[in-house]
């Protein structure tokens, strides 16, 4: 579970809410044609942007977003240079069959096994890298929509609301409602661009950046290992990637 992500939605969603209550009746920002046309008109509005399944794919790409565990690049070093280990003494067989902590690795490893040639693995492993990106791209360019949308939607309801307001000026008891639809409608349209959908676009670039780096790591050491490099050589090429600060003193 991301705590950062957690943290910042409740925290952000508690700090709406308890000004609400803290000014008065937090049920009077309640209606339901503000809602009607924000949230399920955006999600419609952004939905002719792309394809059905990019779309429906997106919602699994933002549930990783809440629950995807960080791998660390030091972890996976430390992995991969054990592996590497393994595969120079007993060759690329001994790998299989090895747990591992990370499914694009257990893939990589079964090619190995499976004798293919390292231009293939590349191949293969490049492919996956890229499809593994651009479900990420797809995902950050769905809610980037629906936050874009989503306060134009706002404006759109608050225009509903302003005409029904003028064209009922002789009626009193009618203006209060059309211009809490007015009104509000401004007010959901920004925190759901603000507060859920554009954070979640971020947070599909940050997660996207952070696994394609882990798997360019992995298949760095997986040709290394197929090419019978020693372990040592794989731990000092892979830790280029790591920040100075966390290459050690020997880096």
């Amino acid at each position: 579970m991301d705590l950062a992500t957690i943290v910042g939605l409740i925290g952000g969603l508690g700090m709406i809410i308890m000004a609400m209550i803290l000014g008065g009746d937090p049920v009077i920002y309640y209606n339901l044609p503000s809602i009607l046309i924000v949230v399920i008109g955006s999600v419609f509005v952004s939905m002719q942007k792309f394809t059905l399944e990019q779309f429906l794919g997106a919602m699994g790409i933002a549930g990783k977003a809440y629950s995807y565990k960080s791998i660390s690049p030091e972890e996976i070093i430390e992995e991969v240079v054990e592996l590497a280990d393994a595969a120079r003494k007993g060759g690329l067989l001994s790998l299989e069959g090895k747990d591992v902590s990370n499914e694009f690795l257990g893939k990589g490893i079964q090619l190995l096994v499976d004798g293919h040639d390292p231009e293939v693995v590349r191949i293969m492993l490049n492919k996956d890298i890229e499809m593994t990106a651009e479900r990420h791209r797809d995902g950050a360019n769905i809610f980037g929509a629906i936050g874009d949308v989503a306060p134009a939607m706002g404006m759109i309801g608050t225009l509903i609301g302003l005409v029904g307001m003028l064209a009922n000026m002789d009626d009193p008891k009618a203006i209060g409602p059309q211009m809490a639809v007015a009104l509000l409608t401004t007010l959901y349209g920004s925190v759901m661009a603000n507060v859920i959908a554009l954070p979640i676009k971020d947070k599909c670039v940050l997660r996207s950046t952070e696994e394609t780096l882990i798997q360019r790591m992995i298949r760095d050491a997986l040709m290394g290992i197929q090419a019978g490099q020693n372990p040592r050589i794989i731990e000092q090429s892979l830790k280029t990637y790591l920040p100075s600060a966390q290459r050690g003193v020997d880096a």
